[in-house]
C-alpha cells in the first residue's frame, strides 16, 4: 500500500495477526487513518483557513509527521508545554501551545524551547505575561503570543471587544515577545448533536472573535493569525471569512463519539482487549478505566453491536452482556468513547491492516501533563 513508510519498529510484532498480541493494545487502523488525514487535508486545499492539528489527540511524532506530509498544514497545535517539548526536540518548526504556561519552572522551559523553534503560546493576563517577556528578553528570544478570547466557553481567556484590546496594546510595549494574534475555541458547542445547529452556533460565537480582529486592526494592530476550532466544527469554523487556523485534533484517531458528529471520518482506534472470565451470556475483558477513555460513554465493541456494556468503572475489567459463544482467550476491539484521553494511557500504537501489524509507532508524549 502506497501512503505511510515504515518506521522502525521490534520485527518480532510486524507481520504478527491481532489474535496473537498481547492485550490490551491501542491499536490504529492504517488504511483508515491515511484516509481521515487526506480527507481533512484535502478540504482546506486552497482555503484560506489551513490546519494546524492539535497533538493532545495522539501525542505520537510520526502522526503528526503524517499530518504535517498530508497538506494543508501550518504547524501544531499542543495543549501543553511538554508536548511542545517533544515536538521541539523532533525537530518541528511551528508550534503553538493553545494553553496558558504559567509559573517560573515552565517559563524557564519555554524560553528554552524558544531557543530552538518557533514557539507561540496563549496568553490572557497581563501580569503573566509580563514574566515570559522579561525571561525571553534576558535569554535574547522571542517568544510569539496568541490572546485568548473566551467566545462562550467560560473556561480560559478574556472578554472579546475592548477587554482584548487594552490586553494586547498593553502586550504590544513588551519585549522579548511577538504578538502574533489572538484564540478562540467553541468547545462548548463541539458535542452538540445537531449538526446544522452545531454548525450555525460555531460560526455566531466565533464571529465574536472575528469582530475583536477587526478591532485590534482598526486600531493600527495588525492579527497574523485567528486561531481555534476543532474537528466537530473544521467546516463551520473553517469556512468562516477572518479564521486562519482550524486546531482540529480527534480527525486523525476517531472515537465513536465523535464519529457521531462528523462521520465523514472513519474511527481508526480501538483497544485490542481478551476475554478472561465468561459466566453465561456475560464474557469480561483484560481492560478497563485504565485503558479505554471513557467521558463520554462505556466503550463499544466492534466485531458485536449487539453487546452491552452495562457499565464501565472497574480499573482493569469490562463486563460485556449479551455475548454468547464468546470463549476465554478470545480477543475483541474496543472502541472508545474519547480518543485522546485513550491515547495518553499507552506508549505505542500497534498500526495494523486487516489482521495483520503493519507497524508500530510510538506515543512519545503519551503522559506529558506539565
Amino acid at each position: 500500500m502506497s501512503g505511510f513508510p515504515k518506521t522502525s519498529a521490534p520485527s518480532s510484532w510486524i507481520g504478527r495477526s491481532l489474535d496473537e498480541l498481547d492485550t490490551p493494545t491501542l491499536l490504529l487502523d492504517r488504511r483508515a487513518c491515511q484516509a481521515n488525514l487526506q480527507k481533512m487535508a484535502a478540504f482546506f486545499q486552497n482555503r484560506p483557513t489551513q490546519l494546524r492539528p492539535h497533538f493532545k489527540n495522539h501525542k505520537s511524532v510520526t502522526l503528526a509527521r503524517h499530518q504535517l506530509e498530508a497538506g494543508a498544514c501550518v504547524g501544531m497545535t499542543c495543549a501543553k508545554l511538554s508536548e511542545a517539548e517533544v515536538l521541539g526536540a523532533a525537530g518541528f518548526e511551528d508550534l503553538l501551545i493553545a494553553n496558558q504556561v504559567v509559573g517560573a519552572p515552565k517559563i524557564e522551559r519555554l524560553v528554552r524551547l524558544a531557543e530552538k523553534t518557533d514557539v507561540k503560546v496563549a496568553v490572557d493576563d497581563l501580569e503573566t505575561t509580563r514574566a515570559m517577556a522579561e525571561a525571553a528578553a534576558a535569554a535574547g528570544v522571542t517568544i510569539g503570543v496568541v490572546v485568548e478570547v473566551d467566545i462562550g466557553m467560560g473556561s480560559c481567556g478574556v472578554d472579546p471587544g475592548e477587554t482584548t484590546l487594552r490586553l494586547v496594546e498593553s502586550i504590544a510595549e513588551l519585549p522579548g515577545l511577538r504578538f502574533d494574534g489572538i484564540q478562540a475555541f467553541e468547545g462548548h458547542l463541539v458535542y452538540s448533536n445537531d449538526r446544522r445547529e452545531r454548525s450555525e452556533r460555531a460560526r455566531q460565537d466565533m464571529r465574536l472573535a472575528v469582530e475583536t480582529r477587526s478591532l485590534l486592526e482598526r486600531h493600527g494592530i495588525p492579527v497574523r493569525i485567528l486561531t481555534g476550532g476543532s474537528s466537530a466544527t473544521y467546516d463551520a469554523t473553517g469556512t468562516l471569512e477572518g479564521v486562519d487556523e482550524i486546531q482540529a485534533g480527534s480527525y486523525a484517531t476517531m472515537d465513536w463519539r465523535y464519529a457521531e458528529l462528523v462521520p465523514e471520518f472513519a474511527i481508526a482506534l480501538s483497544v485490542l482487549a481478551r476475554v478472561i472470565s465468561r459466566r453465561g451470556d456475560r464474557a469480561v475483558l483484560d481492560v478497563g478505566l485504565k485503558g479505554a477513555g471513557c467521558e463520554f460513554g462505556p466503550p463499544r465493541i466492534l466485531e458485536a453491536p449487539h453487546a452491552k456494556i452495562p457499565h464501565f468503572l472497574s480499573e482493569e475489567h469490562c463486563v460485556i452482556e449479551n455475548a454468547p459463544g464468546w470463549r476465554i482467550g478470545q480477543v475483541v476491539r474496543l472502541l472508545p468513547s474519547h480518543a485522546c484521553t485513550t491515547c495518553n494511557l499507552y506508549r505505542h500504537f500497534v498500526v495494523h491492516e486487516e489482521d495483520e501489524v503493519v507497524d508500530v509507532w510510538p506515543i512519545e508524549a503519551s503522559g506529558k501533563l506539565t
